[in-house]
């Protein structure tokens, strides 16, 4: 996952967030996902978080995981076809 696209799912988690009127705190702790790895995420200091972690978060906002990331920015983001990042 490359910058730009951890950005739309950063700013993602703040908007439901905002929206629910929950802290990241708040979220870590009905998530189960550690305050610190959130913290990296929203920070920029992790670009790539664990598809369970996105299930996690998602289910805590009450949220398929699918649901969680279907959402404009995300559905308009295009991957560079010369990513390195296939398997």
């Amino acid at each position: 996952m490359n910058e730009e696209y951890s950005k739309i799912i950063v700013n993602r988690i703040l908007s439901l967030c905002k929206s629910r009127r929950i802290t990241i705190n708040t979220l870590a702790n009905m998530s189960g996902v550690s305050q610190s790895t959130l913290d990296n995420l929203i920070n920029g200091r992790t670009f790539n978080p664990r598809t369970k972690t996105l299930h996690k978060i998602a289910l805590a906002f009450s949220m398929t995981l699918s649901e969680f990331l279907d959402f404009k920015e995300l559905n308009d983001y295009c991957f560079d076809d010369n990513s390195d990042d296939d398997f």
